[in-house]
């Protein structure tokens, strides 16, 4: 990694973070985030700072997640310790920003999907704008949301998070404003000024301070899309077993909206169905868990399932050859082994994941 694929600067009260890999979307690497990790534990104490922005550089994207394509790579030759380090280290990262001390503002100007999700919005602050696109894709290869998804997807209203979660789908400012995932709407037009108005601020202003900053450049985001679909949505993906949001979704078919349906139920199909049911049993068991029971159990299954067929071979299909044809070790939901699956959760005998307060 580059001294430059993250950069770090103080102006003012502002302690700003950009991840500077547009290329590669800004996507998460190890080194990258022991980085952001040193800086924010540096700036909790800094009596000069009092606020923290991160945002993603290039235009397209916040960040597209970890770099899912090397971390299969080290999976496939059985590297655990290697594993063990990204997503230990990860973790850790997400958990200091859900328990940071002082303002953290994510300036979401594009594509923020798996990792990047972990870095924005278990912050005080995630900030949507007009180019924002949220998405837990990981069931497509071979993957389950992790980064913090197992509290936070089963806490989003009316099973909105089991359907985001098991489906990949995508949203955009206004759902994500009005699932609770980001606090303000801003345009991208405004970050520059925003981020002078937060520099600006003394370093005691707090979090009413930065707010109160925020809210004078909000905007409303306008209609959420997925508001004429929620009662669907709860109706099919409050389901208590997959079969049964399978069985909801046909019903659903034959009596109200039939095309979103039909594709929806088409979509669960075709993703992995060992990926899948892991994702269901990680979702129900995160609804019970508080956040940091909630990291600590991905630890467990994380380092696990990057040396599973499954994800080796979504990550082929899907990044790698990009022929779209992956095939998955089990080809319905039925097939899945249930001690395969409860093996994911299993304590691990090594120790389980510790955290470092700031």
């Amino acid at each position: 990694m580059n001294d430059d694929d993250i950069l770090f600067e103080q102006k003012g009260a502002l302690g700003a973070i950009t991840l500077n890999r547009p290329r590669a979307l800004n996507a998460l690497t190890l080194p990258k985030v022991e980085r952001m990790d040193r800086a924010l534990r540096a700036w909790a104490s800094d009596k000069t700072v009092g606020v923290v922005t991160v945002e993603g550089s290039g235009g397209r994207a916040f960040c597209a997640g970890g770099d899912v394509r090397a971390l299969a790579e080290v999976g496939k030759n059985g590297a655990s310790a290697f594993l063990d380090a990204f997503f230990g280290q990860e973790y850790r990262l997400n958990r200091l920003i859900k328990t940071y001390p002082k303002p953290y503002v994510a300036l979401l100007g594009g594509i923020t999907m798996g990792g990047g999700v972990g870095i924005s919005i278990h912050g005080r602050f995630p900030v949507a704008t007009e180019a924002t696109l949220i998405a837990m894709p990981e069931t497509g290869i071979g993957m389950f949301p992790d980064v913090g998804g197992t509290y936070f997807l089963p806490r989003c209203p009316g099973a909105t998070g089991v359907y985001l979660a098991l489906t990949g789908a995508r949203i955009g400012a206004a759902d994500a404003f009005a699932l609770g995932l980001c606090t303000h709407h801003i345009p991208l037009s405004a970050l520059e000024a925003v981020k002078e108005a937060l520099a600006a601020l003394d370093a005691d202003a707090g979090a009413d301070g930065v707010k109160a900053v925020l809210d004078g450049f909000h905007r409303d985001p306008g209609e959420a899309p997925l508001a004429p679909r929620r009662a669907a949505i709860a109706r099919c993906f409050g389901q208590p077993t997959l079969e049964d949001i399978l069985a909801a979704l046909a019903s659903e078919a034959a009596i109200g909206d039939r095309a979103w349906a039909e594709e929806t139920r088409a979509g669960l199909l075709a993703k992995s169905p060992f990926a899948t049911r892991v994702t269901f049993e990680q979702l129900r068991r995160g609804a019970t868990l508080d956040f940091d029971g909630c990291m600590a159990l991905e630890y467990r299954m994380a380092p696990r399932i990057a040396r599973h067929p499954d994800f080796i071979e979504g990550v082929r299909a899907l990044l790698v050859d990009k022929d779209n044809q992956p095939r998955w070790s089990a080809k319905a939901f039925a097939e899945v082994d249930d001690a395969a699956v409860g093996a994911l959760f299993a304590p691990r005998a090594d120790g389980e994941l510790e955290f470092r307060d700031p």
